[in-house]
């Protein structure tokens, strides 16, 4: 649990630098740094999904 908040902080501090160092505006950092990792979630949740789907198929294509 301690390593997923300490990955998350992490996350959104890496996520605000990068795009107030660009931007020069802490409000469009702090937004970013928020509505990208839950945009990246909704991605994993999908992105599992289809790749659970491809293990599936490559199963059924498996010799038994």
């Amino acid at each position: 649990m301690k390593k997923s908040l300490t990955f998350t902080l992490m996350h959104f501090s890496i996520a605000f630098s990068v795009v107030y160092l660009l931007t020069g505006d802490i409000m469009i950092g702090g937004a970013v740094a928020l509505i990208e990792p839950a945009i990246n979630s909704v991605g994993y949740v999908i992105h599992e999904k289809l790749w659970a789907r491809f293990d599936a198929e490559q199963a059924s294509l498996a010799p038994a």
